[in-house]
């Protein structure tokens, strides 16, 4: 009999991610601009359409521009060996980080990315000179449009909010729908509508022996 799917929490804002969470494999999907540093055998086919100059029998030649999953690029990083080489995605710039810090919550993040800051994180594996700009700019994105989306969340009771939603990237709905729920929760509660609050069953179970000892 199938069972309801129970959410697994991202890893993608620490080091590595969660295997197990849908959210985080969507997000290392997401393309990423890259540069082959050296020849790759037998891989044109795969990359016929992305790669510049690539036959679908031959190598993908060094140099040639690639558009690949997160994953992948992961894979394929190394210093050492210099396998390829990976730029930023636009939004991830230095233009667009100019943008964020005029004012982070014109900007929809959802339309640009909807694993904007998990994505960003997984970003700062690969050595950059821009990465404490990046990360900056994600920590300074985050505290600048955290107040405005509590504070939506908090003030939508039995409303429609897709519309408050629609801008928002994953990380920032999942903030929203914790918002609403704490929210409805307290209104229950002023309704008195909340569960009843009930002795732990380890109490009862404690009671339970005490009172035997005491019999005894």
């Amino acid at each position: 009999m199938s069972e309801a799917y129970f959410p697994v929490e991202s890893g993608a804002l620490g080091p590595d991610e969660n295997f197990l969470s849908l959210d985080d494999i969507l997000m290392s999907h997401e393309k990423l601009p890259a540069r082959t540093e050296t020849l790759l055998p037998r891989l044109g086919a795969l990359f016929l359409e992305r790669s510049s100059g690539g036959e679908s029998d031959h190598g993908i030649p060094e140099g040639s521009k690639l558009e690949i999953p997160l994953w992948l690029a992961k894979g394929l990083y190394d210093n050492k060996r210099r396998i390829l080489s990976v730029e930023l995605p636009k939004i991830y710039k230095e233009g667009w980080r100019t943008v964020f810090s005029a004012d982070a919550n014109v900007v929809d993040l959802h339309k640009m990315g909807p694993h904007y800051y998990a994505f960003g994180s997984q970003l700062l594996h690969f050595d950059s000179p821009e990465n404490p700009d990046v990360s900056q700019t994600l920590l300074q994105t985050f505290i600048g449009r955290f107040r405005r989306i509590m504070d939506s969340s908090q003030n939508a009771y039995n409303e429609d909010t897709s519309g408050l939603v629609a801008r928002l990237d994953e990380l920032e709905r999942g903030l929203f729908q914790t918002g609403q729920k704490g929210l409805n929760d307290f209104q229950c509660w002023e309704k008195g509508q909340a569960s009843q609050i009930t002795a732990s069953s380890l109490v009862q179970n404690y009671k339970k022996r005490k009172f035997t000892d005491l019999e005894g």
